[in-house]
């Protein structure tokens, strides 16, 4: 970021403005202090698309939570995250140098040296020993941006793997073979490996869940929808109805189709339902 401001003659350092001048802020010894990685993000300037920044972001939140307190679940957990970073960083370095710049042809794949048991799967998927307030960012970020953006490879690029065997004794075989996203064998893959895909819970507000009942063809009001939610003490602990996202209640999908549920069983008097 530093060198494309440089080539762009954009001033990166920190400042105050004092009787109409510019005061430069300095270390002890007099060194400038430079932008840090999110002052560069915020700049109008950045030459960084907002997938790609909103995955930075992401990441110096985290670093900024984790400080010293490492775990060695995060990892697994945000694999996609960390993908990504590296595909974004590699393509920004592409294409405001040059081609020959790009680190993909010096190491193109990281090998995984462990096969992942069902076991693992399960624990990878609960992450039970994540620092709450860890969970509470990812939750936190990750509610806040639009589904467009949550599901952006440039944001998290995730990616399926299958062992697969030559078809004939000494075939050549590629380590690994990449299968066209919404094609017949890629859809028959996330079918049978539902298992091994990183489960990220889709957050609703309640306007959404009240317009989505309306599109269904329900009548449905938000009066309608505190009195259920309240009926069945959706949001007491272990209901696993929705979470709390910065001071914000979302509900999960299984919230939705229990509304669904109750619209339609009393969809012949919508304007009389029995709580």
């Amino acid at each position: 970021m530093h060198a494309y401001f440089r080539s762009k003659k954009i001033d990166y350092r920190h400042f105050s403005m004092i009787g109409g001048r510019k005061k430069y802020d300095t270390t002890k010894r007099g060194a400038y202090k430079w932008w840090e990685l999110e002052r560069c993000l915020n700049c109008e300037r950045s030459p960084v698309e907002t997938d790609a920044a909103n995955n930075l972001r992401f990441l110096v939140g985290l670093r900024h939570e984790i400080e010293h307190q490492m775990t060695s679940k995060i990892d697994d957990l945000l694999s996609a995250r960390f993908q990504a970073c590296c595909l974004n960083y590699n393509t920004l370095i592409k294409k405001l140098f040059s081609e020959k710049l790009g680190i993909d042809k010096h190491l193109s794949f990281s090998l995984q040296l462990s096969s992942l048991s069902d076991s693992q799967v399960d624990m990878l998927s609960d992450q039970p020993g994540l620092p709450k307030n860890i969970q509470k960012f990812i939750e936190g970020f990750d509610g806040a941006l639009s589904r467009e953006e949550f599901n952006s490879p440039k944001y998290a690029y995730r990616v399926l793997f299958v062992a697969k065997t030559a078809n004939n004794f000494g075939q050549a075989d590629r380590v690994i073979q990449f299968v066209k996203p919404g094609s017949e064998l890629a859809e028959k893959v996330n079918t049978e490996y539902t298992l091994l895909k990183e489960i990220e819970k889709v957050k609703y507000l309640p306007s959404e869940i009240i317009d989505k009942m309306k599109t269904e063809g329900f009548k449905f009001t938000m009066h309608d929808h505190t009195l259920l939610w309240k009926k069945h003490g959706a949001k007491e602990d272990g209901k696993n109805f929705g979470t709390t996202v910065s001071k914000t209640w979302y509900w999960y999908e299984s919230w939705v189709n229990l509304v669904r549920q109750h619209c339609e069983k009393h969809r012949e008097d919508q304007r009389d339902i029995p709580w």
